[in-house]
């Protein structure tokens, strides 16, 4: 089809005559300007890549658009106020630390530790039946209730002091969980030596090696848990004190160090398989006292509370830049929507009041955290100056580290981060908006490209039209002087006719004559 539309009409029979549109049937087609467009030769060929040119702008424009509104998030739209409120926010926090935190304290975190392992091993063997409130009585009830196959092999693996570090199934982390399943799975128990290279033995009594599937899945996972909450705490003959399990740091530090690359490497001059068996069994640490510190789960537990004092001041920190910036930007909000009740809040949009995910928030939170950090360093160098007998005092730098607050430091650093991060990503986010500008400006020479060859094809025919227009003027012309000569021409005869006329038929002009005057 090459017209846009179409008719089909049907003449008028006898039996269709009665009806009001007389018998005529009408149809017509009509094409879109897609189907047509092959109609229309050149032009329907601009026409198709201007739609082209239209449909990427359009695109380009809706990315664009999505790339200002992630370079807004991404700008820090912080005022005075602002920073003002996250500086007094950071010296609050940084009081509070030094007032309440305190110093960090190896002492007190195992007296905690210890304290909560003692409770939760007495717990935990209550529930399996024991009946009385003692820790040695706790632990002999499930040292004997849930036994581990891997003890046999005690000696092999440094005797009471080493061998829940070397054994690597006496580890209370998943990956001691799955050396627990090796083992009765294959009957064998994995660790290191004193020399810290990998080693797997034969188990030297196989009595609680299951018999089945259902039986080796009961005694690795089940009785290994007991038997973890059992050795917690040290044996029934040195409950509390004696040699517990190590925590999941050390665990994973010693699971590491059979690795080639960790094999190799010294601390302060010591093979780093050694250095961690010092860590564990109390080589390495002194408390006040003079006394060992061993370094297993009891002290990573009061570690870890330690470190959980110390995340209060940050915490409240976090929770006074954030609180802040909502009730202000929700304030804002309620000024510029003109919220006057609630039943106007839904006027509110609450994404601009969130706290979070955005540049102007994360500045806030530097500016706070390393407010806090700083009067936190200071805080510490004075108080271990004034302990040490000054700066030059070789204790100086240990009694200000026990004083450092290192939660406040790590999220100091993570504040940092994910500003500068944000900066970066700004920065590729207007280059890219750049190059999408240049494109879109493209696009849009192109556009007026379309739109110029479509006018001057338009005015050619244009143009061809008036020549045909002309051609018909010409012709019309000279039908009407044709015309007009053939009249003169008949005038000419009829004026030579007339008196034979009158002779043939006498008084016919006059009744013409009548005719043409009064009709």
């Amino acid at each position: 089809m090459e017209t846009l539309l179409s008719f089909k009409e049907e003449l008028p029979n006898k039996e269709l005559s009665h009806r009001e549109d007389g018998g005529f049937a009408v149809e017509f087609d009509v094409l879109t300007a897609k189907e047509a467009l092959p109609a229309m030769g050149e032009r329907g060929e601009i026409a198709r890549g201007l739609a082209s040119v239209e449909e990427r702008i359009d695109c380009v424009t809706e990315q664009v658009n999505a790339i200002n509104s992630e370079i807004d998030r991404l700008t820090n739209h912080a005022d005075g106020l602002d920073y003002m409120v996250a500086v007094a926010s950071g010296i609050l926090a940084g009081i509070i630390d030094s007032v309440w935190v305190g110093e960090f304290s190896i002492d007190r975190a195992g007296s905690w530790g210890e304290e909560k392992t003692n409770q939760f091993v007495v717990k935990i063997a209550q529930s399996r039946g024991y009946e009385g409130n003692d820790l040695a009585g706790a632990i002999r009830f499930l040292e004997s209730n849930y036994g581990l196959a891997s003890d046999s092999n005690t000696a092999v693996f440094g005797g009471g002091r080493q061998h829940h570090l070397r054994d690597f199934s006496h580890h209370p982390t998943p990956c001691g969980l799955l050396f627990s399943l090796l083992t009765q799975f294959t009957g064998k128990v994995y660790g290191t030596d004193a020399g810290g290279a990998f080693i797997i033995c034969e188990v030297a009594e196989k009595n609680l090696i299951g018999k089945d599937i259902a039986q080796k899945i009961l005694y690795g996972v089940v009785f290994w848990f007991f038997h973890m909450v059992s050795d917690m705490a040290g044996t029934s003959l040195t409950a509390g004190a004696g040699t517990g399990l190590p925590g999941p740091l050390v665990s994973l530090l010693k699971e590491l160090s059979v690795l080639p690359f960790f094999r190799g490497l010294n601390v302060n001059d010591t093979q780093f398989s050694e250095w961690i068996s010092e860590l564990f069994d109390g080589r390495l640490l002194t408390g006040k006292d003079g006394g060992r510190v061993k370094f297993d789960l009891r002290k990573e537990m009061g570690v870890a509370n330690e470190l959980g004092r110390q995340a209060v001041p940050v915490l409240i920190n976090e929770c006074i830049v954030r609180g802040f910036y909502f009730i202000r930007r929700f304030c804002f909000e309620l000024r510029d929507k003109k919220v006057s009740g609630l039943q106007e809040m839904k006027k509110v949009e609450w994404k601009n009041t969130f706290p979070g995910k955005n540049r102007t928030v994360i500045r806030m939170l530097t500016v706070a955290t390393g407010t806090f950090t700083a009067v936190d360093l200071a805080d510490a160098a004075v108080r271990s100056a004034v302990k040490s007998g000054g700066v030059a005092a070789p204790a100086f730098f240990a009694n200000m580290i026990l004083r450092v607050n290192f939660v406040g430091i790590g999220r100091f650093a993570v504040a940092l981060g994910t500003d500068v991060g944000m900066g970066i990503k700004r920065g590729r986010l207007r280059n890219e908006r750049m190059r999408l500008h240049t494109e879109l400006i493209l696009l849009n020479d192109a556009k007026v490209y379309y739109r110029q060859a479509d006018m001057w094809i338009a005015a050619q025919d244009a143009g061809v039209a008036v020549e045909k227009a002309y051609g018909m003027m010409e012709k019309t012309t000279a039908f009407w002087i044709q015309s007009m000569q053939e009249m003169g021409d008949n005038l000419d005869k009829i004026g030579r006719y007339v008196p034979e006329i009158e002779k043939r038929n006498p008084g016919l002009l006059d009744e013409i004559e009548d005719i043409l005057t009064w009709g």
